[in-house]
């Protein structure tokens, strides 16, 4: 028997004996400590991961008030909660994936495994509008969201900057299917478009006032190494060569060309920032530093783009 399996006298056990959502709370996040999870898809701790799990099951909000959570409930409603949690501890299933719900920059989204879960730092800029690298209160009118993924980023965008028209864009169909679920959700059919495209390659021509990018860049070192949760994500969303900078290398070339006067590029590289000056020595690069934690971000502008791959 492997060891992260719950056997079928503790599922009986739990049914038994557990009948509040407190209850069922404590003991999930007993069973996620005792089973070693790894938590890194929009928590940290076993008792936040419990919450994101046992409480969308029963179809309760997250900030369920206190004396609703020790609500009993049902036999029918104990059996189709076990099920998730054993799936989430004997497969290593990410939660967003078992509830199809993940939440960035205060809103909630619809994921599945074709999309990675949203867990960018991107959420703090976008919060901030991008100041003070944006000049406040300077008109963009079109943006876009590179390997856009479920949209999260792109109808977040949509939302700070109810003016601007929002490129969306991924080379994954798969990808832009779950996009098109919460543009329409969100009724931004209007001013998001999901667009298939390899890079820059499925928008020529097109221009934008701000480019934000949140390319695949785990590098082959880190691959080989992820918990067993990222497994369940699609690979085309994470790696990106040995260095994890391949699409980055693009997205530099190339994005001066679709880039305003004026014009911002943001990229996130996470972990494989370490790569970066090794690949492109005394690039002016900024980057930046969260308040909220999260790092690999830089921005640079169109002119400094120009300077320096011109030179």
């Amino acid at each position: 028997m492997s060891e992260f399996q719950i056997t079928e006298a503790q599922q009986q056990e739990a049914i038994a004996e557990l009948f509040t959502i407190q209850d069922w709370l404590r003991w999930t996040a007993s069973q996620l400590m005792h089973h070693g999870v790894y938590f890194g898809h929009g928590t940290d701790n076993a008792w936040d991961e419990a919450v994101s799990l046992v409480l969308p099951i029963l179809n309760l909000p997250i900030d369920a008030p206190k004396e609703m959570i020790q609500a009993r409930i049902t036999t029918s409603e104990k059996q189709r909660l076990f099920g998730y949690i054993r799936e989430r501890i004997e497969n290593r299933t990410p939660v967003p994936y078992l509830t199809n719900q993940a939440w960035f920059a205060g809103l909630p989204f619809y994921v599945d495994e074709r999309v990675l879960v949203p867990r960018s730092p991107f959420a703090e800029l976008i919060a901030r509008k991008f100041t003070p690298w944006l000049e406040e209160g300077k008109n963009v009118g079109r943006i876009l969201d590179m390997c856009t993924g479920s949209a999260c980023i792109a109808i977040a965008l949509a939302h700070a900057f109810p003016d601007a028209q929002v490129d969306a864009v991924d080379i994954s169909y798969d990808a832009l299917a779950v996009a098109d679920t919460n543009i329409n959700d969100y009724m931004l059919l209007d001013r998001v478009f999901a667009i298939q495209s390899d890079v820059f390659s499925g928008i020529p021509g097109q221009k934008y006032d701000l480019i934000v990018a949140n390319p695949p860049y785990v590098d082959a070192e880190d691959i080989a190494d992820m918990p067993e949760e990222f497994h369940h994500e699609p690979m085309l969303g994470l790696a990106s060569g040995e260095d994890g900078l391949d699409v980055t290398r693009t997205i530099l070339q190339e994005a001066a060309e679709h880039l305003n006067e004026g014009g911002l590029l943001f990229v996130e590289v996470g972990n494989s920032m370490i790569h970066m000056e090794e690949e492109f020595p005394g690039a002016p690069f900024t980057w930046i530093e969260f308040e909220r934690g999260g790092l690999g971000v830089f921005v640079i502008s169109k002119e400094a783009l120009l300077s320096y791959f011109n030179d």
